[in-house]
């Protein structure tokens, strides 16, 4: 039995999950496709010196919290591959409440000391609340910098940085560690949302952020920095379906500097995980730092085909 299995045979013990079936299926077809997200507990978790076993709990309500927030946006977002078109908006909105609950459950549930357990409630129940107001603040669409980054510390960054504390605590980690675990986590949280930014913003055809006029970081980017090509960028987002408008406006990202702001942000990031972890102790350091490399290589490997160190 793989990580996966182990994670979707505990969640479905849970109360009231056994008999709920669309619940029970969501869970199962998004635990196939293996997202890396539910293994960031266990990372953690062997991290400071503890086990699989321990980090299961750890793992279903990371897991939990993670289809949770995936369903609200997808809504919020009027995503065209949201689960929510299959079930319709009404189950949706009541699954995603359940997993709440069924996250906190998790952890209720586990076998670990009680100074532990608590701290691991109080951590995911913060989590919680601080995302859903970074969804609602996300969905006022925000339009300059210093809102965007608002929006990425509630709506990103929580949950990267419970999920790592949440397992050292679980795995038996002193709560000084785990605390510099979830650190850790929040600046991992918004290197990802920077890389998704940059994906989503590149993509063909269009993003569906091209499309509803939302501001990802390169976009916002090109539309608030002074360059040449300022005014015809903001012409082209106001109908990028006409034909070659993605493609050019998508070449202006690249030429005004947005995406080596992007990439400059990431390294940024990256090096004050490097100082953090370097300040932390840890059993096996090896663990997290590969979190870190993942997301930075590509920049790396952009450079290095430049020739530049």
């Amino acid at each position: 039995m793989d990580t996966y299995e182990q994670i979707t045979l505990s969640f479905s013990s849970l109360p009231c999950v056994d008999g709920w079936d669309e619940v029970l299926m969501l869970f199962r077809q998004t635990a196939a496709q293996k997202p890396a997200h539910w293994l960031l507990p266990v990372r953690a978790c062997q991290a400071v010196g503890g086990t699989l076993e321990q980090a299961i709990p750890a793992a279903v309500a990371i897991a939990c919290s993670h289809l949770s927030i995936i369903l609200v946006d997808d809504m919020l977002d009027d995503d065209p591959r949201g689960a929510y078109h299959q079930s319709g908006e009404p189950a949706a909105a009541n699954m995603a409440c359940s997993l709440q609950a069924a996250a906190l459950a998790a952890i209720a549930r586990c076998d670990v000391a009680p100074a532990s357990r608590l701290a691991a409630l109080e951590s995911m129940n913060q989590m919680i609340l601080t995302t859903t107001l970074g969804q609602y603040w996300d969905i006022q669409r925000p339009s300059d910098e210093a809102s965007y980054w608002r929006v990425v510390r509630a709506k990103s960054s929580p949950f990267f940085g419970t999920a790592l504390q949440v397992g050292a605590l679980l795995g038996g980690g002193k709560i000084d560690v785990a605390d510099r675990l979830k650190e850790l986590g929040a600046l991992y949280g918004e290197m990802i949302q920077i890389h998704d930014d940059l994906n989503d913003s590149m993509e063909v055809p269009a993003n569906p952020d091209w499309v509803q006029q939302r501001y990802p970081l390169p976009i916002l980017f090109a539309r608030l920095v002074r360059h040449p090509a300022r005014a015809r960028f903001i012409r082209l987002c106001q109908d990028i379906s006409q034909p070659d408008a993605l493609r050019e406006a998508q070449e202006i990202l690249i030429h005004c500097g947005a995406v080596s702001y992007c990439m400059n942000q990431l390294l940024l990031k990256h090096r004050a995980m490097q100082t953090v972890l370097d300040a932390t102790p840890l059993y096996e350091r090896e663990a997290i730092e590969k979190l870190a490399d993942a997301v930075i290589a590509p920049v790396r490997k952009l450079f290095e085909e430049l020739g530049t160190a």
